[in-house]
């Protein structure tokens, strides 16, 4: 495996910090409410488990499992690898991703998940790079707004490595 020179772009303290941030904001909205969270597999893991503990209301949980990327390039077509086991029909759901850049998977899940008829449909990503979007999509709820940076760490990877990482770190030697 190629080691990548890496520099803190997000430290665990502000990821931390901004989580809680983000599941305050999400308790306002749903507070006495059910709500169907959706973690999208696999970057979201981390992120997702953080979220959902910082959420007070009740929650149930699902996975979405899909894939666009090839090493450090998105393939422009989604493949979804896992679906849900639950019926969302009439539900509050909550779509939460790792990072949206091109927009393409969060597009496509989206359409997908408004066809099976949810109550509500919003978004919670903790990265965001409008610089790289291809397709517009709103997020309801951002963590952090970043450049188009390649970055790993907090459940992002390079070829399956890097996930572990306590913070985000942006990638120094990728083009």
């Amino acid at each position: 495996m190629e080691r990548l020179k890496l520099s803190t772009l997000i430290s665990e303290d502000q990821i931390a910090k901004r989580v809680k941030e983000m599941g305050a904001e999400i308790t306002k909205r749903f507070k006495g409410e059910e709500l169907v969270t959706v973690c999208v597999l696999r970057g979201a893991f981390m992120f997702y488990a953080d979220l959902i503990r910082s959420i007070d209301t009740d929650v149930s949980c699902e996975f979405f499992g899909c894939s666009s990327y090839k090493s450090t390039k998105s393939t422009g077509e989604v493949k979804l690898t896992l679906d849900l086991t639950q019926p969302i029909e009439g539900k509050n759901v909550l779509l939460v991703e790792d990072i949206v850049d091109t927009g393409l998977t969060m597009s496509y899940l989206l359409k997908t998940l408004k066809a099976r008829n949810p109550k509500t449909l919003l978004t919670a990503a903790l990265l965001f790079k409008p610089e790289a979007l291809k397709t517009k999509v709103d997020i309801d709820f951002v963590g952090f707004e970043i450049a188009k940076d390649y970055v790993v760490g907090y459940g992002l990877d390079f070829e399956d490595y890097y996930r572990n990482l306590p913070y985000v770190g942006k990638v120094e030697n990728i083009n």
